[in-house]
């Protein structure tokens, strides 16, 4: 019997300003990324059961990891990509404006550190910025960069 891929939905949300398009990216929490730049950076997203409609989840995901309602907007497609660990994230993308100052991320629990038996709460995204799509492609999970570019694409 072989096990589905996880999947995982989200919205990437996108401004347009002087220089050109901006997307709002997550930094990754927990002590796995807290030295990490490079590849660290997500769309905001989650895992969501096969019974729950992908667009449902990634506003629901939004919620949960921001802290903010999803904003409302012309939802534009953006497919889907398989993560090198197989999992695979469906993304749509939302033109709107947020200010990160405002974020209340969700938290998650984990042993921390190995094997000690502790246990500690680490927050989804420890931090959310605006990046211009050449610096989101240097800090974004490599498969995700797939998204900026049909970003691009859609807006040109």
């Amino acid at each position: 019997m072989t096990s589905r891929p996880k999947r995982s939905a989200g919205l990437l949300l996108f401004r347009r300003t002087e220089p050109g398009l901006e997307v709002l990216l997550g930094h990754m929490g927990g002590p796995f990324f807290a030295r990490r730049d490079a590849g660290a950076w997500t769309v905001p997203k989650g895992e969501y059961e096969e019974d729950e409609p992908a667009w449902e989840a990634a506003r629901r995901e939004f919620r949960e990891e921001l802290g903010l309602a999803p904003p409302d907007g012309e939802a534009v497609p953006l497919g889907e990509v398989r993560q090198s660990g197989g999992k695979i994230v469906t993304v749509w993308a939302v033109e709107a404006d947020l200010d990160p100052a405002e974020v209340v991320p969700g938290t998650f629990t984990m042993q921390w550190p190995p094997n000690s038996g502790r246990t500690q709460e680490f927050p989804e995204l420890d931090r959310v910025e605006w990046f211009g799509l050449d610096a989101a492609r240097e800090v974004i999970v490599k498969a995700q960069s797939a998204f900026l570019d049909r970003l691009a694409e859609h807006s040109a």
